[in-house]
């Protein structure tokens, strides 16, 4: 017969069955808890990997917020600052424009001053003048 329990066969199964437990004991068993180990530490850095992710999206997130603020307080600064520099612009053209219409009406009024002493005068010149005139021309005549 072809397939027949003897003694062989059974020495076969139990050689089978030592080898098999020997071969679990020296390298299944280590083999599996090395891929448990490399697993496990995989699994470990992609959670690290996906919770560094997530601070550093945390931290962009704050740099935008703190970027965003300090834009809005330049910003406030600026408009500040302009407008202090428009009030004081303001403030110097309308006390330059007093100090010109001042400068403006001493002037006036000195023109007014001297327009008002040649026209007081002005009988007098015209007399002297009449005067000067009426002698060169008469000493010509006289001759």
């Amino acid at each position: 017969m072809f397939l027949s329990l003897d003694g062989t066969a059974i020495v076969q199964l139990i050689n089978f069955a030592i080898f098999f437990a020997l071969l679990n004991v020296v390298f299944l068993r280590p083999v599996g808890r090395a891929i448990a180990k490399r697993r496990a530490y995989i699994d470990a850095l992609a959670s690290d990997y996906e919770r560094y992710q997530g601070q550093a999206r945390e931290l962009r997130e704050e740099a935008a917020a703190i970027r965003a603020d300090a834009r809005r307080k330049a910003e406030h600064h600026v408009a500040a600052a302009r407008a202090t520099a428009s009030n004081e612009a303001a403030e110097t053209s309308s006390r330059y424009a007093r100090q010109a219409q001042e400068i403006i009406e001493e002037a006036q009024r000195n023109a007014a001053a001297q327009l008002g002493a040649a026209r007081a005068g002005e009988g007098a010149a015209v007399r002297k003048l009449a005067d000067l005139m009426l002698e060169r021309v008469i000493p010509e005549a006289t001759p």
